[in-house]
């Protein structure tokens, strides 16, 4: 049962990210809630919720990760059936936020799915969503309902601040990172280098040129997310060839799909620091990769959003 704290509030998981909902549970003191989610023998989504939730405050996490369309629809369709058993709200608790990277219409006839998406987030009932590191920050205007964005960048760097890494080089892996690793370098103190790059077609990317001092330097690249790794691990060995003395990787989302795996453990990346916002099955966990919890900052975004209290002095803190 929920502590006094948390009387009125429902934690609900579906397929997606369990071990993460339990962690942030726990970081709550509070036991998820009952449910079940199922496929009839069709393949549609079957949900059940098992707790009374009216006048309640439920909170779903689910991260739209692979299978993205199957967990968007377990989102979509818990959202639905706690409305309907008279929650008082309905918070979607997105770690990962899928369909984030077709943002705007790259080419004629193009979809903007992420917005779409966010339609159909706010079609459901859903009144509020909390996320962390959208592929660009502007998408939260995709949204007419409140976005909580956080940010997983400080959990990077308070981790390689225990490192104590000399001659360092902060690396954006495009044009679109650049203020994420600006970010990142300021408390370092320390320079940024970038990758100019051109994708030729969908996942894939050719290397263009380096602008930026990194002969020499441990270099530590900074993405939001690495799928399938083409782009950090060809940044690596670009960064080598230019004489960098060692080369981490770090990002907020290891989606890590096809080749990334065989990718990541054949490149001259020393370490990969990934956040835990997608589940990462016990075969792709190579010993150069690194994973860190994000159940402590959700826990406490949670808590205050349910308290009406200000989330901006998490960032504050920082």
């Amino acid at each position: 049962m929920p502590s006094d704290a948390f009387s009125n509030l429902r934690l609900f998981t579906c397929n997606s990210h369990p071990e993460l909902a339990e962690e942030i549970a726990d970081h709550m003191g509070v036991e998820l809630g009952k449910s079940t989610v199922t496929k009839f023998s069709d393949g549609e989504t079957s949900v059940s919720i098992w707790d009374s939730v009216r006048g309640k405050d439920c909170f779903i996490i689910q991260s739209t990760s692979s299978p993205v369309n199957d967990h968007i629809m377990e989102l979509l369709i818990m959202a639905d059936a706690l409305k309907r058993a008279s929650c008082r709200s309905v918070t979607a608790v997105i770690p990962y936020y899928g369909y984030a990277r077709q943002d705007r219409k790259a080419k004629a006839r193009d979809p903007i799915t992420s917005k779409l998406v966010a339609n159909m987030i706010t079609a459901a009932g859903i009144g509020r969503v909390i996320t962390m590191d959208l592929h660009a920050s502007q998408e939260q205007g995709f949204f007419d309902i409140p976005v909580d964005h956080m940010i997983g960048q400080p959990l990077l760097t308070d981790y390689f601040k225990l490192k104590d890494l000399d001659d360092l080089v902060i690396v954006s892996p495009d044009h679109g990172s650049v203020t994420r690793a600006r970010n990142m370098a300021k408390p370092f103190n320390v320079p940024i280098a970038i990758i100019d790059k051109r994708r030729p077609e969908p996942n894939k990317s050719e290397i263009m040129n380096i602008i930026g001092e990194v002969e020499g330097k441990n270099c530590v690249i900074l993405d939001d997310m690495i799928d399938t790794a083409g782009t950090i691990c060809n940044a690596a060995k670009a960064l080598t060839d230019l004489g960098a003395k060692c080369v981490y990787a770090c990002a907020t989302h290891g989606v890590l799909s096809g080749p990334a795996i065989e990718r990541i453990e054949a490149s001259p990346i020393k370490e990969m620091v990934l956040l835990n916002t997608v589940p990462i099955p016990e075969e792709k966990r190579l010993k150069k990769i690194t994973i860190l919890s994000v159940g402590h900052i959700f826990a406490e975004t949670i808590s205050r959003v349910y308290s009406n209290k200000p989330i901006s002095v998490m960032f504050d803190a920082r």
